[in-house]
């Protein structure tokens, strides 16, 4: 089993690296590997989108490395290979961004990337830090994650979902703030699971695992 971590030139995916390669070798996950060339991600078995930055700098990286985006496509849309995206990665997983500019987004999950608005003056945006989760939907790749759960977010914007039955969990910053999202063969996370101790490696080690 391969999986590829996609290298798009859109965040450090250094520690990344370092949590699927543990959680692959705890699992029997296969073989970790971080590429930017589309036709390993074409025939891998997993694929993993991260992010780091603004919304619409890291969809025209990724479409600029040849080929890579039909690759995803195909792989996902036409293969149903499982697909994690993690922060940006996972907001790109909308149908569009509204970060700067409007910006089209893969459209897997319905709905749109909108700035967080806490109502309360004294939470700074963007949201960094630890905070709880609140699962409020089932899925693999959540098995034994729960509700106060701790993550990690760095991010002044998240995913507005339209669909409820994707949005599977969410954190209270003031008011809900998306979490995680799935659909299909799909799955995203707005925090970071590298850097979110025993909830984030656990969310790693069932997507290793998960046989969709």
């Amino acid at each position: 089993m391969l999986t590829a971590l996609i290298d798009y030139d859109s965040g450090n995916l250094h520690s990344a690296q370092k949590a699927f390669e543990r959680m692959a070798a705890e699992t029997g996950g296969g073989t970790v590997v971080v590429t930017s060339e589309a036709d390993v991600v074409a025939r891998a078995d997993r694929i993993v989108l991260p992010g780091d930055g603004a919304f619409p700098a890291c969809r025209r990286a990724l479409d600029a490395v040849d080929g890579m985006t039909e690759a995803i496509r195909e792989a996902v849309e036409v293969r149903g290979r499982p697909f994690l995206g993690i922060c940006v990665g996972m907001q790109m997983l909308a149908q569009r961004g509204h970060e700067y500019e409007p910006t089209p987004g893969l459209g897997w999950i319905p709905g749109e990337v909108v700035r967080i608005a806490p109502t309360e003056s004294s939470l700074k945006v963007p949201h960094m830090g630890w905070n709880d989760l609140v699962v409020s939907g089932g899925h693999p790749v959540l098995e034994g994650i729960a509700t106060g759960d701790h993550a990690y977010f760095v991010h002044s914007w998240h995913m507005a979902v339209t669909d409820p039955t994707c949005l599977l969990a969410h954190a209270d910053y003031g008011g809900p703030v998306t979490a995680i999202v799935g659909r299909d063969t799909v799955i995203g996370a707005q925090f970071h699971p590298e850097k979110s101790q025993a909830a984030g490696l656990r969310l790693i080690a069932n997507f290793l695992t998960w046989a969709p």
